[in-house]
């Protein structure tokens, strides 16, 4: 039997409700809930965040567009043939890719997995020669999703730079004596830190929303359309960096309560608006530029009429062939999800830190804390700060490990590329460098080396991450391994290693890294009681 849509006109609506339908339908779409659940908890906790708060409208927008398409298309009728094999393809797709993120305990896997299946019952629903025309709704749930946390801290850090660089600029403009430090806003009496809640990407992600939205329901020619969906993301950036200027001249004339509270959430959400104001502005000039300009109410097609009608149509589903094939499929990878036992993650006996030892050869040390705010970005299970001194050196080295029990469930390793130019440190170009410990059982293996400069302090730092044995100096193929190594042995520890030293005034680069190699070659021994290989 057809899943088309009969002539809407041949029967009243109250005659055409297909039941048997209605039905294979719901337990199509409620069949993998199991597969998606991890996912689905995932996104609801990211949507309880600041930077994602957006996430629940998505759906409704997206849902908004495809009957907005599906208005302009008329119903199939059944003499049209129906091929709903590429749409039980996509949506297998989507359902292996979510049962990879249940076997690797990735969240954010299994929510891609989800658009992917909703591609494919769009295309079982509808057959592909009608379905392929409505992928843009599809698409658009996108938008609904976190950022995977290692791009989400890179992107983080990055618009934080942006943003204090040009924010510094208007504030300058305006005669203000300011001076900027990594991301630290120095305005003499006070000092604003331009944080992770400043970068940009509280509002990035709904912009781009919103513009991806317009860019669809703008009627005019196609680049007018790339214009503004491309614009998004700069226009976001400079209006977060007038946000920060305006708070800087506020706070240098009538104190630090201008960037604290609720001033500093209204002026957000004035941005917020600018910015969608500043869209419409851009489509009336783009109109502007073409023969016939037209009107903003005939620019932006915003017309709803017709939409209670169109969401009745899935009253009107038949059964057919490819609905039940996808349906029994459904439920047969959500039954083997359920009654599969679940391999517990390895979790690897090891020794807390609070046990390293103070004293290793000739190197004598001490321990500190880390302030609360950058313990709580950090996320780690277990760390250890150690700084250590030996009789005869110039300068002390400083020890510092980062473990992860699970790297899987949207915590992780932050490398330190991202985090020292916050902390207003110059980086050099950071490279490969081999480091040789053949009187350890690490021999001869690759570290990132870095030159790091703040005022006239200058630092030496390698660093590196231990990854169940492996020592990697990618953070992205270190997120590979992880995935890896959950399948293969169930477990997605590792840590991040880092040894700094001062380079005197007096000495090179050379003579920093001895010292340091020295002390690597007493501690590296005994790492693996507390990291595990």
């Amino acid at each position: 039997m057809s899943l088309s849509i009969p002539n809407k006109q041949a029967l009243p609506l109250t005659q055409r409700i297909n039941t048997s339908g209605l039905i294979w339908f719901l337990i199509l779409v409620l069949a993998p809930i199991p597969v998606f659940w991890i996912g689905l908890v995932s996104l609801g906790k990211a949507w309880m965040t600041a930077e994602y708060s957006h996430g629940p409208l998505i759906p409704a927008i997206s849902m908004y567009l495809f009957l907005r398409e599906l208005r302009a298309r008329p119903a199939p009728t059944d003499a049209v043939p129906v091929n709903r094999r590429p749409g039980i393809l996509m949506l297998m797709a989507g359902l292996l890719i979510a049962v990879l993120g249940n076997l690797v305990q990735i969240p954010d896997i299994a929510t891609y997995g989800l658009i992917v299946w909703v591609g494919g019952v769009m295309l079982v629903c509808m057959g592909w020669a009608q379905g392929k025309h409505h992928f843009l709704p599809v698409v658009h749930l996108v938008f609904m999703l976190p950022l995977p946390q290692f791009i989400y801290w890179k992107l983080s850090i990055f618009l934080q730079q942006v943003s204090s660089v040009i924010g510094v600029w208007f504030v300058s403009a305006a005669g203000v004596p300011v001076f900027l430090e990594g991301n630290v806003i120095d305005l003499g009496v006070y000092k604003l830190q331009v944080a992770e809640a400043c970068s940009g990407l509280r509002y990035l992600f709904p912009i781009l929303s919103f513009s991806y939205l317009f860019a669809i329901l703008y009627r005019g020619p196609m680049w007018h359309k790339a214009v503004l969906l491309l614009s998004a993301a700069p226009l976001t950036v400079l209006m977060n960096s007038v946000r920060i200027g305006i708070i800087g001249i506020l706070v240098d004339r009538y104190g630090i309560g201008q960037a604290e509270g609720f001033l500093h959430v209204f002026e957000g959400w004035v941005i917020f608006v600018c910015c969608i104001g500043i869209l419409f502005l851009m489509a009336i000039l783009l109109q502007r530029l073409t023969p016939n300009p037209k009107s903003l109410s005939e620019t932006i097609d915003l017309d709803f009429a017709g939409f209670g009608g169109e969401a009745k149509r899935i009253l009107n589903i038949n059964v057919s062939r490819g609905l039940i094939v996808a349906t029994v499929l459904s439920l047969a990878v959500s039954a083997a999800m359920v009654l599969t036992p679940r391999a517990e993650g390895v979790v690897p006996e090891r020794e807390t830190f609070q046990l390293f030892p103070r004293r290793v050869g000739d190197w004598s040390g001490y321990t500190q804390e880390l302030d609360p705010a950058v313990a709580g970005v950090l996320a780690a299970d277990d760390y250890f700060n150690g700084t250590y001194m030996a009789p005869g050196e110039a300068q002390s080295v400083n020890f510092f490990v980062a473990w992860y029990q699970s790297q899987t469930d949207g915590t992780g390793i932050h490398s330190p590329e991202v985090c020292l130019p916050v902390g207003g440190w110059e980086v050099s170009a950071i490279e490969p460098h081999q480091v040789n410990m053949s009187d350890t059982t690490y021999g001869t293996f690759t570290v990132n080396r870095a030159i790091i400069q703040k005022e006239l302090q200058k630092q030496l730092v390698y660093y590196w991450f231990e990854q169940r044995g492996r020592r990697m100096t990618n953070d992205y193929l270190a997120k590979i391994s992880v995935v890896r190594d959950s399948i293969q042995r169930g477990r997605s520890d590792g840590a991040l290693v880092r040894f700094v030293t001062v380079i005197g005034p007096d000495e090179t680069e050379a003579e920093a890294e001895v010292r340091m190699e020295r002390l690597m070659s007493e501690v590296l021994p005994r790492l693996p009681r507390f990291v595990p290989e």
